[in-house]
């Protein structure tokens, strides 16, 4: 009987390829950059399981392509790429990765705004460009963190470990779960302070998002959300780039409304508004949230376990149950 097959959409570090291969047939796409769409489609007959990558977009006409298709697994906490009724009409388990990825993106989390706050961005480019003239009392001045106020929006895992981390730089922390009647036990010890947007975006120094995309949170944050920031706070996103209307945050910076913003996610990546290339308050980064060896090892061994799970006939590890 022939073995069970898996099509993964990108390259994966070797030990879960082993993993696989114990069991199935892998067929891994090994281009530098993305499987394009057409080649992914013609790829699928005759695979049993898909492992894909949150820039994949997987709708029904990618599932018609695989009508083996018993399980897609997202090498991704987010699964927003992935059309979850088409899956589901079809008989088909989705999967994420949760869990496994919170402590590297709360720890980037807080370098954006350490960089942001405190220009240190700003800075290399200059002593890269030779700008750099000595020590001045005056010279790039940041802000302090101490004894001011972290938004948290959001307090899934990510939010939550962001949080955590407040307590080391001296700041207190709010928070608000976009969930009507959010109980106050969501406020670790009870610490935190749970507001509404409206009361979190006009009270906070530091605002940060931890929010999955949907059509509730695709651009949140717009210019009328914007102008209830205060005119010294900082905007920090790394949870999906289509819940900061971008041409919004280009105009608040420009206009002086807001004092920075630190991103790690793009509205339509990997294209970036090219008015906030332009902008040394702004910190970008190229969506490194996961992005350490052991992290990204550990998703995509989590995406292989769930694959095997279901092509054995068990239930996944970490289905998508939304």
């Amino acid at each position: 009987m022939s073995r069970q097959a898996v099509l993964v959409t990108r390259r994966i570090p070797s030990s879960v390829v082993a993993r696989l291969e114990e069991r199935c047939a892998v067929d891994i796409h090994g281009g530098p950059g993305a499987m394009p769409r057409d080649e992914m489609k013609a790829r699928l007959a005759g695979k049993q399981a898909l492992m894909c990558v949150l820039t994949d977009h997987v709708d029904g006409d990618v599932l018609d392509a695989g009508p083996d298709l018993r399980v897609v697994a997202n090498i991704a906490v987010g699964y927003d790429n992935i059309d979850l009724a088409a899956a589901r009409s079809r008989g088909i388990v989705v999967t994420n990765t949760p869990d496994v990825l919170t402590e590297a993106t709360a720890d980037l989390t807080w370098g954006l705004i350490l960089a942001v706050t405190r220009r240190i961005a700003e800075g290399e480019r200059l002593v890269r460009r030779g700008g750099w003239e000595g020590w001045a009392l005056d010279f790039m001045l940041g802000s302090g963190l101490g004894g001011k106020q972290l938004g948290i929006v959001g307090l899934g895992r990510i939010g939550r470990a962001v949080a955590v981390r407040a307590g080391a730089f001296g700041m207190r922390v709010a928070f608000t779960t976009l969930e009507s009647g959010a109980a106050a036990d969501h406020a670790g010890d009870g610490s935190w302070t749970p507001l509404s947007l409206d009361a979190l975006l006009s009270t906070s120094d530091v605002v940060s998002f931890h929010v999955p995309l949907t059509p509730a949170t695709r651009h949140l944050i717009d210019r009328r959300a914007i102008l209830r920031m205060k005119r010294r706070a900082y905007l920090v996103n790394t949870s999906r780039g289509p819940v900061i209307d971008e041409a919004a945050l280009a105009w608040a910076l420009r206009e002086g409304l807001i004092a920075g913003a630190a991103l790690d996610v793009y509205e339509d990546e990997p294209r970036v508004h090219p008015e906030l290339v332009g902008l040394e308050h702004v910190v970008l980064a190229p969506h490194l949230g996961s992005a350490t060896v052991e992290t990204r090892t550990a998703m995509a061994d989590l995406a292989a376990r769930n694959v095997l799970a279901v092509l054995a006939g068990a239930p996944a590890l970490t289905p998508v149950t939304g």
